[in-house]
């Protein structure tokens, strides 16, 4: 039995993985879909002091609190940004790591820094408290608008994730458009610590593609 957390992307909740926690559930895995400070059902507790070391935090408690030591994160889009931070800080903690279309941060990264001048135009267009990014048209009506801070605040990592038994990187080749995460991608299918995997999706991979995502998270818990 592995025990997988699934740390959502801006502006969404726990609720993103609702049919993904059912699956990994039926498979007799442990499932905690998290939602972050500041979001969804967590959106009262939004200020501007909200950030990238919040989120952090927010996951490192859980899992000290569950007694979590053998975790997969999942970590979608800007949760790349918050699973990397969490295996930096407690690394004895987690087994696995999986990137579902997500930024996979170096250290001192920031995601201002890690996407295209398009969703830098988004990230500027800020609610009247000046505290978060609004949501988009187009997404489920539970999102809520994503802490600014969390997206400008610099990622300090003071280990190697090689040391992590395994990363897996999900590609959504199926965009309306260009990918903010092609980069990012060319890059990991050349490094051989690293697991890629290309689908024909668009960025909701747990929406789009939830088989061919499932299969990828039941192989990525297997012991090599």
């Amino acid at each position: 039995m592995a025990t997988f957390v699934l740390i959502p992307g801006m502006c969404h909740g726990g609720w993103c993985f609702e049919e993904l926690t059912e699956q990994l559930r039926r498979h007799e895995h442990r499932a905690y879909p998290l939602t972050l400070t500041g979001l969804s059902e967590r959106s009262h507790l939004l200020h501007g002091g909200v950030n990238l070391e919040t989120h952090i935090q927010d996951v490192a408690g859980m899992l000290a609190a569950e007694n979590i030591e053998d975790a997969v994160l999942v970590g979608h889009s800007y949760g790349g940004m918050v699973i990397t931070g969490v295996t930096d800080r407690v690394p004895e903690r987690v087994d696995s790591l999986v990137y579902p279309d997500a930024v996979v941060p170096r250290q001192g990264d920031f995601c201002w820094t890690l996407v295209s001048d398009q969703e830098r135009k988004w990230y500027v267009d800020v609610e009247e408290t000046g505290h978060a990014v609004r949501t988009l048209p187009f997404f489920d009506a539970r999102a809520t608008p994503h802490p600014l801070a969390s997206l400008l605040q610099p990622l300090q990592l003071t280990g190697d994730l090689a040391r992590i038994r395994r990363r897996d990187y999900v590609y959504a080749a199926g965009w309306d458009g260009e990918s903010p995460f092609t980069p990012i991608y060319q890059r990991l299918r050349e490094d051989p610590s690293w697991t890629t995997h290309a689908l024909d999706s668009g960025h909701n991979l747990m929406r789009d593609a939830p088989e061919d995502l499932l299969k990828i998270l039941l192989e990525a818990a297997e012991p090599r």
